[in-house]
């Protein structure tokens, strides 16, 4: 509302000129207004869409999450004895992500006295003591609050800072359903009365069911029960299910589908604990060969038939020469990810270096930023996570924002071509620049996506019979050069050659939320 303290008016002409130029303030303002682009935001709550998570207006929603993991025994969001949840929320929203999987211990919800205990006395139990100090030092206002309440204003913080949250329900110390752990129908309870907390509240988007069941036939009857009841309990919400044991290996639903009434909701998540490939030794191509096919044949094939799947890797930085493996396979699949996880000693992002940042930003916006086409195909560097750009027909060829990417075609003569143009990537010599041209038929022209373990070559002769590969140099051009690591030699780096041709649905950029945090209800 635009409040005006008008002067005491003493003659007609004053009030006359003194409206006249609020009126020609007003218009001017509202003339500025019309001319700022729309802000476009997501339209919750999501759904599903044959393969893909869309928003209530059918626009893709691609989730980038991060792990936010907890403390068990004290059931609190892990870090907060070492930064203030509002810094750390800031910067999981800086970094690129959009949403969050904020771990929560199912017995907060089926256990009520537990739920009711403070922060304070849950430390002061376990004999936290350090952990409680450095808690009353960074979240003071959290402190005395009941866990269930320190949890909700976790998320509370996150819709403050524009992040979608996906609960991801997680047992205490011990799994269900064997050993010593907690009873099924409790864990089916935890459930119901998670669905129905969170149910008034936007930003919670998803809930994970995981129970690490180790038997098939005790998998459909318990997962079935446990959709069932978050969906009765909470319709607006994703249902994320997870497959046997730890969550790696959903792909015995291709014999046998789950059987639901929340059509439009389901979503698979697959685990991608890569630590034992990510510190395989060999040749590069050979290792990400073996990691791509594991992932495919154990979640990928599920996503080929029409199933959303998000694919959660635990991995780090620090993995980053296999990170690149899983990169690919993004560009190429198109899939929901979470990737990364913060550290519970610190309440800060294990994955530390600024280029790392930059990738996952770069991931976020996977696509050209298109309407009215569902598929586009571009030519992807998993290295860098950019694409392949023109300027024009006499500038070189270099890598950049994916979302500037034109769309390519890739002809049954395999030509790599700009759709809608002419025009062809061709290469011209060995160590030069790859170039468009319009003649297509030349040697060079034909590019072969190279059948070793990695597939993520591409290849031509030139005319003298010499094979080269596509490579970007050090300034991000596109250049051949001879094809790297073809040898058993396990400390080479292909990276810079390895490219993807890669067939994604284009979506366009939204702001995540909008959230007014008075209509969030606690239930």
């Amino acid at each position: 509302m635009l409040c005006l303290n008008f002067p005491s008016i003493q003659t007609n002409s004053q009030y006359k000129s003194q409206m006249g130029r609020f009126l020609l303030f007003s218009f001017v303002f509202l003339s500025v207004l019309c001319l700022l682009p729309p802000k476009l935001v997501v339209a919750l709550p999501l759904h599903t869409s044959s393969r893909r998570i869309v928003d209530e207006d059918g626009g893709r929603v691609k989730l980038a999450c991060v792990n936010w993991p907890a403390d068990k025994e004290a059931a609190v969001a892990g870090g907060l004895s070492h930064r203030p949840v509002g810094r750390i929320s800031e910067r999981i929203s800086a970094a690129g992500y959009n949403c969050v999987r904020l771990a929560f211990p199912i017995l907060l919800a089926a256990d009520e006295s537990l739920a009711s205990l403070t922060v304070r006395k849950s430390f002061q139990r376990l004999g936290l003591l350090d952990s409680l100090a450095g808690f009353e030092a960074n979240n003071p206002s959290m402190l005395d609050l009941p866990l269930i309440s320190a949890y909700q204003a976790v998320v509370s913080s996150l819709a403050e800072n524009n992040l979608m949250v996906i609960i991801d329900s997680q047992l205490s110390s011990k799994p269900c359903f064997h050993g010593s752990g907690i009873n099924p129908d409790l864990w089916v309870k935890g459930l119901t009365q998670l669905a129905t907390m969170f149910s008034r509240v936007p930003n919670v988007v998803g809930i994970c069911l995981r129970n690490e069941l180790r038997n098939v036939k005790d998998w459909y009857r318990y997962m079935q029960k446990g959709a069932e009841a978050v969906h009765s309990a909470n319709p607006d919400v994703l249902v994320i299910i997870s497959g046997l044991g730890d969550g790696t290996d959903p792909s015995f639903l291709l014999n046998q589908q789950l059987e639901l009434t929340c059509t439009g909701k389901l979503v698979l998540e697959m685990h991608w604990r890569g630590t034992r490939r990510a510190r395989e030794t060999g040749n590069p191509n050979k290792v990400c060969g073996r990691v791509v096919n594991s992932l495919m044949r154990r979640g990928g094939v599920l996503l080929q038939k029409g199933w959303p799947l998000m694919v959660v890797n635990e991995l780090g930085a620090e993995y980053n020469r296999y990170l690149n493996c899983f990169f690919g396979l993004v560009a190429e699949m198109d899939f929901d990810w979470a990737l990364g996880t913060l550290e519970e000693t610190n309440g800060l992002m294990n994955l530390k270096n600024s280029s790392f940042f930059q990738r996952i930003l770069a991931l976020q916006d996977a696509g050209p930023n298109a309407s009215g086409n569902k598929h586009l195909i571009v030519i992807s560097h998993p290295s860098t996570d950019q694409c392949i750009l023109r300027k024009s027909l006499y500038e070189p060829l270099l890598l950049g924002p994916c979302t500037r990417s034109e769309a390519w075609g890739y002809t049954p003569q395999k030509t790599l071509t700009v759709k809608g143009t002419y025009f062809c990537l061709q290469a011209v010599g060995l160590g030069k620049p790859a170039k468009l041209s319009v003649v297509c038929d030349l040697p060079g022209s034909n590019w072969e996506i190279v059948s070793g373990d990695s597939k993520m070559y591409l290849s031509t002769k030139l005319k003298d019979g010499t094979t080269v590969c596509l490579d970007a140099d050090s300034s991000n051009h596109i250049v051949t050069d001879p094809c790297k690591c073809s040898s058993r030699d396990d400390m080479c780096d292909p990276g810079s050659q390895w490219f993807k041709i890669a067939d994604i649905s284009p979506y366009s950029p939204r702001h995540i939320l909008q959230i007014s945090l008075a209509s969030s209800t606690w239930n």
